[in-house]
């Protein structure tokens, strides 16, 4: 992003930004209360409605559990859709701005079933989420040269 890292990091660390940068067909939806001025801190339980296929509206908790300012920070799923979610948000400065890195790990569950859901639908639904975020962060950010 041709941003400073302040711009970077104080847009991605409000937890209310993630549905600016998630696709509306998920009505993704902060259901914390007063989430309005704040910045996340390790130990922040964050609350969503989300419907990730069929418009099916699923609860989904994390936790921010670690947080280093405007270096990484990362959720992790306490209850919601996935048998495990790690998601890390590492930020560095680069030539001309910044460079934004996710790093996902995540399983479905559910044995053979989730394996063929995972491999049918859900792997494909999480690469175009981040592509559509990818894209989103250009619109709202510009392109780097």
């Amino acid at each position: 992003m041709p941003v400073d890292l302040d711009t970077a990091w104080d847009f991605f660390s409000s937890p209310l930004n993630l549905a600016e940068i998630t696709p509306k067909d998920m009505t993704f939806d902060v259901t914390s209360p007063n989430m309005e001025k704040t910045k996340m801190y390790p130990g922040m339980i964050i609350t969503y409605k989300v419907s990730p296929l069929l418009g099916i509206k699923l609860d989904w908790m994390t936790e921010i559990t670690h947080v280093v300012d405007r270096k990484y920070f990362v959720d992790e799923q306490r209850f919601g859709p996935f048998a495990f979610w790690h998601h890390q948000h590492h930020f560095s400065q680069i030539e001309n701005g910044i460079l934004m890195q996710d790093i996902l790990h995540y399983a479905i569950g559910y044995g053979p079933i989730g394996k063929i859901a995972n491999a049918v639908t859900v792997h494909k639904k999480i690469h175009s989420i981040f592509d559509f975020r990818f894209k989103k962060v250009e619109e709202l950010f510009g392109k780097l040269p």
